[in-house]
């Protein structure tokens, strides 16, 4: 048997969440790093504070654990999102700080970026199983819609600019800055990916994303 001292097991009775949390952080760090298939159960139990049969109890799988995995990823950046309250901000603001959080977060949040990679090779099957994921995506797309809405409302956004375009470009240059900064760097140095470089990045993909949705009068007045 694997299981562990007699300490870990009254965890799982004493703070159940907290023990499939541990779970799910370890498992996010192993999937990430060696794929669905590459990832072992073996290797995630040993470096929780649970067992592998304590694993199957809650997750069923490797395959149910790597789509919980999934959830929680999504879970976590929409919760980021929610943080902000951007229904409380005038639109131009809402959008620029939803660009920004998105940027700061995907960059401090690698595996993230690499789980939605390992995802996207598997043609996102284990994601479609998931109605939380789609719930939680939805949503993220109404957040962007009532930015859009207002910002029309205002006279300041153009009606031709959709929220789902919005989310695409704020996702790729989000996305792109840390899923291909190992081969970008290697071919071009790493200047970008310093803290001054970061910075200029993020600020220069929000000029872009509010430029493309403001009306072209009041891109000249920025």
């Amino acid at each position: 048997m694997d299981e562990k001292p007699a300490s870990g097991r009254s965890g799982w009775k004493q703070d159940p969440a907290g023990v499939r949390k541990n779970i799910l952080a370890v498992a996010m760090t192993e999937f990430a790093a060696n794929g669905l298939s590459g990832a072992r159960i073996d290797e995630i139990a040993a470096k929780t504070n649970t067992s592998k049969r304590m694993i199957y109890y809650y997750f069923g799988d490797k395959e149910g654990l790597y789509g919980k995995v999934l959830e929680e990823a999504y879970r976590e950046v929409r919760a980021g999102e929610q943080e902000l309250e951007l229904d409380d901000l005038p639109p131009l603001e809402a959008l620029t700080r939803l660009a920004e959080f998105t940027f700061e977060h995907h960059s401090r949040h690698p595996d993230f970026i690499r789980i939605v990679m390992i995802e996207n090779i598997h043609h996102a099957e284990y994601m479609g199983q998931s109605e939380l994921i789609s719930l939680l995506n939805a949503g993220a797309i109404q957040k962007l819609e009532a930015i859009c809405r207002r910002g029309r409302e205002a006279a300041l956004f153009r009606d031709d600019v959709t929220p789902l375009e919005l989310h695409w470009h704020i996702s790729a240059m989000s996305f792109f800055n840390v899923s291909n900064r190992a081969t970008f760097s290697r071919i071009f140095g790493h200047d970008l990916f310093d803290a001054r470089g970061q910075d200029a990045l993020k600020r220069h993909m929000v000029e872009m994303v509010v430029g493309l949705a403001l009306k072209r009068d009041w891109r000249r007045l920025r």
